[in-house]
């Protein structure tokens, strides 16, 4: 791709969408980590559905362990996956609790340990929780880096690293959320709204 429309796809990018913040609904980092955890293969609307209802009665380590188990998979059942994340919950919580004083560690490599947390989570978390420059490949910035032809790649890590590689560091994590913005609102998985994409000049796809 010719360097210039890369840039004038990233300007368009963030003049379109400076400002954007996270759609999940969080009050701490301990928040912000479940409901990262929720959001895998779940929208980010519904996490906060299932949020409003979990964390009135359990939004601290201590808190999930006393609600155990089987009351947190009855609550973010409509997540989805909801044993496996239960699980992960749990078990993170306990770690939190035993090796970290119920703090959630700020270094990415500590909190790719953790169960239920790859590196979509963990960058989320450091960039949001810890304003850590990080760029979070979930679906939507997975396909339109791809579409964009911003940084192609068969795997979230490719496409990570591509993208560090033509945005400056400062603006990953800002660029993040572009690109999930975009993704949601114009920029879809089907049906993409090219007719009023502010990018259909420049977009290689479109």
């Amino acid at each position: 791709m010719n360097e210039k429309i890369l840039s004038e796809e990233l300007r368009i990018l963030e003049e379109t969408y400076r400002g954007a913040v996270p759609q999940l609904e969080f009050g701490s980092t301990y928040e912000l980590l479940i409901a990262v955890i929720l959001s895998a293969q779940c929208t980010d609307k519904r996490v906060n559905q299932v949020t409003q209802e979990l964390f009135p009665l359990a939004n601290t380590p201590e808190k999930i362990l006393q609600l155990g188990q089987s009351r947190l998979e009855e609550i973010i059942r409509p997540c989805g996956y909801f044993r496996a994340k239960a699980k992960h919950i749990i078990a993170t919580s306990k770690i939190l609790l035993d090796d970290y004083n119920g703090e959630v560690p700020r270094e990415f490599d500590e909190l790719i340990k953790l169960p239920g947390v790859g590196r979509k989570t963990a960058n989320v978390v450091t960039s949001v929780a810890f304003k850590t420059p990080a760029i979070a490949v979930d679906t939507h910035v997975f396909r339109l880096a791809n579409r964009l032809k911003l940084a192609e790649g068969n795997t979230p890590l490719e496409v990570e690293l591509g993208l560090q590689k033509i945005i400056p560091r400062e603006k990953w994590s800002d660029a993040h959320h572009w690109l999930i913005w975009h993704g949601r609102e114009v920029c879809k998985a089907r049906n993409p709204k090219c007719d009023v994409c502010p990018l259909s000049n420049v977009c290689p796809s479109a």
